[in-house]
């Protein structure tokens, strides 16, 4: 069974746009949040934050362009806070990575001048960066 690890990395993928990230980052906060006050206090406020919720992530997954993780399966419904918790953390430490693709074409701009594929530490090679696609093994 794949772990944590796999999982966030599949997350992460699927949800690239900045657009996607705010809307998640608004969201799944919103959607636990009437969750809490759906049990103990106003529910109303608590159905209106849940809905709320859902129909940012939603319109995140429209702009990008893929369905939401948890069609996979429902461990993404846990993934998913786990994903917002750690993009907000390295955002407000300072801490946050670029991007595969930035990476790489940073790679492909420092050099490999005669066309051929090289690795980088971000396991995408460089053909990818250029818009061809590889399989990595």
């Amino acid at each position: 069974m794949p772990g944590l690890a796999h999982y966030m990395e599949q997350y992460d993928h699927e949800h690239s746009s900045g657009w996607n990230k705010l809307l998640h980052g608004l969201g799944i906060p919103m959607i636990f949040l009437g969750i809490f006050l759906l049990i103990f206090t106003k529910w109303i406020w608590g159905a209106s934050l849940f809905v709320g919720g859902w129909i940012f992530l939603l319109l995140g997954h429209k702009i990008e362009g893929n369905h939401p993780a948890f069609f996979q399966g429902p461990i993404y419904l846990l993934v998913g806070p786990i994903w917002v918790a750690k993009e907000a953390w390295e955002f407000l430490s300072g801490t946050h990575r670029t991007s595969a693709l930035q990476g790489a074409l940073k790679c492909t701009s420092e050099g490999a001048s005669d066309g051929t594929s090289r690795s980088t530490s971000h396991g995408i090679s460089e053909a990818t960066a250029q818009g061809t696609t590889t399989k990595q093994s």
